[in-house]
């Protein structure tokens, strides 16, 4: 990959045929608005883009050009942590710490809640440390994300306090579990993002065990990706492929992990085709707080026209203990500006 910098707000990343332009400031909030570790980020069918950060207020809401239109959630969440929009327009907000997922209409009124919010199923875990999880459970202990299939059905990792996979009803109707605590086959340690291609075909980025694995609708193993980095999120495009947002061996390591020789790269995005070969990857570098390289990438969302938005949870992950400073980037846009062979 090579990184040429336009200027100290912009650059241009490219890795082969694939180029984009990257702009760390495209947002502009409101004066005195500030983002906070930005969890996630979705787009809507129309490019608005819905910024799920952790400051005062949850759901930040801009066109794709970066306006400001308005805000929502505020007081909700206990933690924000992941989100989704489906086909129709409804979002979907996962909340680790609240230990439950909430539906909303495209203007924010309260659909639906899975789980209880402030309770936690009994796994032993009390905290996001998933080595303390004692056994699998039902839903939830710290959700992280969730995924809507071709059939409505709803598929949510369950997450830095169980090691499960939970699918359910497109009313909220409980179907089927699967997972338990380990790095083998169909186990977890930390199953953070999840993805369902068009098939039905579910993805999960068990990140901790720095993997991808992939399962049928019903929960059957299919395949395993290990070219993999500590996966936070992962994504599919319009064509198949797929991007994955990597936290790297720097940031958010659990206390007394440590990285394996050879296990040296911070914080990247890598996109893959449908069959697991590398098309490009970038960032990972040694300055994450350079426009177009990351500190701890947290989710990845790509819109309507291709473009892709990157958030960060920059200060839980590292920051706050010094390791950036706390003006390094939480959200950042990839505008597609090449793809020719």
């Amino acid at each position: 990959m090579t990184t040429a910098m336009n200027s100290g707000e912009t650059a241009l990343v490219r890795d082969g045929a694939l180029a984009f332009r990257v702009d760390a400031n495209w947002h502009k909030l409101p004066p005195g608005w500030s983002l906070v570790e930005v969890a996630a980020v979705a787009a809507d069918a129309d490019g608005n883009v819905l910024v799920f950060n952790r400051g005062q207020h949850p759901i930040v809401v801009f066109d794709r050009h970066g306006n400001f239109l308005r805000s929502w959630g505020e007081g909700l969440f206990a933690r924000p942590h992941g989100i989704t929009i489906d086909a129709a327009g409804h979002v979907y907000c996962t909340d680790d710490s609240g230990h439950c997922v909430r539906k909303f209409s495209p203007d924010g009124k309260l659909l639906l809640t899975l789980g209880t919010p402030g309770v936690s199923s009994e796994t032993g875990a009390r905290t996001v440390d998933y080595r303390t999880i004692g056994r699998a459970a039902g839903p939830f202990n710290f959700p992280t994300n969730l995924a809507v299939a071709p059939s409505g059905e709803l598929y949510v990792t369950d997450g830095y306090g169980n090691a499960r996979v939970h699918r359910f009803s497109a009313d909220g109707q409980l179907i089927a579990s699967w997972g338990e605590p380990g790095a083998g086959p169909g186990q977890f340690h930390v199953p953070h993002g999840i993805a369902i291609d068009a098939e039905g075909n579910v993805v999960i980025a068990d990140r901790e065990n720095s993997r991808l694995q992939w399962f049928s609708p019903t929960g059957k193993l299919i395949d395993e990706w290990r070219d993999i980095a500590r996966p936070n999120d992962v994504a599919f495009d319009r064509q198949g492929n797929v991007y994955v947002a990597e936290l790297g061996y720097r940031a958010g390591m659990f206390a007394g992990n440590e990285a394996l020789p050879g296990q040296t790269t911070g914080g990247r995005i890598s996109i893959f085709s449908r069959a697991g070969a590398l098309v490009a990857r970038f960032g990972g570098g040694d300055n994450p707080c350079a426009v177009g390289d990351f500190f701890a990438p947290h989710d990845v969302w790509i819109d309507p026209y291709g473009d892709l938005y990157i958030g960060e949870v920059t200060m839980s992950a590292g920051g706050n203990r010094g390791m950036v400073p706390p003006e390094c980037h939480v959200l950042q846009k990839l505008v597609r500006v090449q793809d020719t062979p």
